[in-house]
C-alpha cells in the first residue's frame, strides 16, 4: 500500500496510511504513514471502541495537513487499552486433558465442545446483534463435523458447489476459531486479545484439534491443501515448533 500511495499522489490525490509493521514501512516509505502498537488485524486499535479508533483515524487524517516529506511517518502514542489482561475475565468452561489425545478423541471432543459453547455464544450474539460466523456456508455444527472428518482422516468432499474441499475446510477452521473466540467473550469483562488466543489455542478441544489438523495435513500430497493448512489454520505465533 505504501507504493500504491506514491503512485496515487502522482495524479494528485493525497493519500495517508496506517502501519502495523514499522521496518516495513520505512523500506517502503509511503508518503505519509501513522505507525500503530497494536497486533496484526487491529489497525485502529481494539474492537467495539469507537472513541478509542476515532482518535487513531483522526491522528492518521492530521497528517495531510504536514507540508514536510517526501517521507512522513509518525507514531501513534498510545498502546492498544485492551492489551491488558482482564483478571475479572474467566472462560466460559474450564475444558480438561484437550491439548493431547488421539485424532478420533480430539474430533469428538471438538464437536461437543461447540454444544457446549452454544449458551455464551447465543448471549453474545444477543449482546452484539452480529457474528463474524459465516465464511464457509454451513452451521457451526456443521462445521464442526467438517473439521472434525478431516481430522478423522474421511478427507470429505466439498459440501458447496464452486468451493473445492481443502478451501471450505479453512473457511470452516475460520468459522470455529470465530465461534469460540465470541462466546469467550459473551460476559461483561473484557479479555485482552492475548488472553483469549491463550485460551483458544491453548485450553481447548478447538484448538487441540487445529494443530493436529494442521500438522496430519502436512503429510498430504495435494500441494493446495498443504499449502493452506501451513498458511492459513495457526497463526505464525501460535504454530508449535515441538
Amino acid at each position: 500500500m505504501g507504493a500504491l500511495g506514491h503512485y496515487l499522489e502522482e495524479e494528485g490525490i493525497a493519500t495517508v496510511g496506517i502501519s502495523l509493521i514499522r521496518p516495513q514501512t520505512e523500506n517502503t516509505k509511503p508518503p505519509r504513514a501513522l505507525w500503530v502498537p497494536f497486533e496484526l488485524g487491529r489497525p485502529f486499535g481494539p474492537p467495539s471502541d469507537p472513541a478509542f479508533q476515532k482518535r487513531v483515524i483522526l491522528a492518521a487524517l492530521r497528517l495531510l495537513e504536514r507540508d514536510t516529506g517526501p517521507v512522513v511517518i509518525e507514531d501513534f502514542p498510545d498502546d492498544d487499552p485492551r492489551a491488558t489482561p482482564d483478571s475479572t475475565w474467566r472462560p466460559p468452561f474450564v475444558p480438561t486433558a484437550v491439548a493431547t489425545g488421539p485424532a478420533e478423541s480430539l474430533a469428538a471432543r471438538l464437536e461437543a465442545e461447540i454444544l457446549l459453547l452454544r449458551g455464551a455464544h447465543e448471549r453474545w450474539v444477543a449482546r452484539h446483534r452480529r457474528t463474524t460466523i459465516g465464511l464457509s456456508g454451513l452451521s457451526i455444527s456443521e462445521c464442526a463435523r467438517y473439521v472434525a472428518d478431516w481430522l478423522r482422516g474421511k478427507a470429505p468432499p466439498s459440501p458447496r458447489e464452486g468451493f473445492s474441499a481443502p478451501l471450505i475446510l479453512r473457511f470452516a477452521v475460520d468459522d470455529v476459531k470465530a465461534y469460540c473466540l465470541e462466546a469467550a467473550a459473551a460476559g461483561t469483562a473484557k479479555p485482552s486479545s492475548r488472553q483469549l488466543g491463550d485460551w483458544l489455542w491453548n485450553e481447548t478441544a478447538a484448538g487441540a484439534a487445529i494443530h493436529a489438523l494442521r500438522v496430519a495435513l502436512q503429510a498430504s500430497e495435494d500441494e493446495r491443501l498443504k499449502l493452506i493448512v501451513s498458511n492459513f489454520m495457526v497463526p505464525a505465533a501460535r504454530v508449535r515448533t515441538g
